[in-house]
């Protein structure tokens, strides 16, 4: 079994609300999402594709779309719109207004 560490990202209003934020943990580049219709979400910040900066993608119904080429990645279970295309995911939660990630 796999040990896990949760680390304490600082602020939720470090992501601003509707958008993403890239944060470099333990030499991981990791997107935080924050949708506007609530929650917060985590996966890796490079698109498998063509490597493009997931953080800076648009996100809605529960996904993320690559700003490079448009694959989307589902924010639950990391599964891209292509076959056989998908990132890993992260446990994130809010809690007293910080995000703690679960790597």
């Amino acid at each position: 079994m796999k040990e896990t560490e949760v680390i304490d990202l600082g602020s939720v209003e470090q992501v601003e609300l509707g958008h993403g934020h890239c944060f470099v943990v333990k030499k991981r580049r990791i997107a935080i999402f924050r949708p506007r219709n609530g929650g917060i979400f985590a996966m890796q910040n490079h698109c498998p594709h063509a490597g493009g900066p997931l953080a800076d993608g648009i996100i809605g119904e529960g996904k993320v779309v690559c700003p490079l080429h448009s694959h989307k990645y589902d924010f639950m279970t990391g599964e891209g719109s292509e076959k056989g295309e998908s990132v890993q995911t992260y446990k994130v939660e809010e809690k007293n207004g910080r995000i703690f990630l679960e790597i």
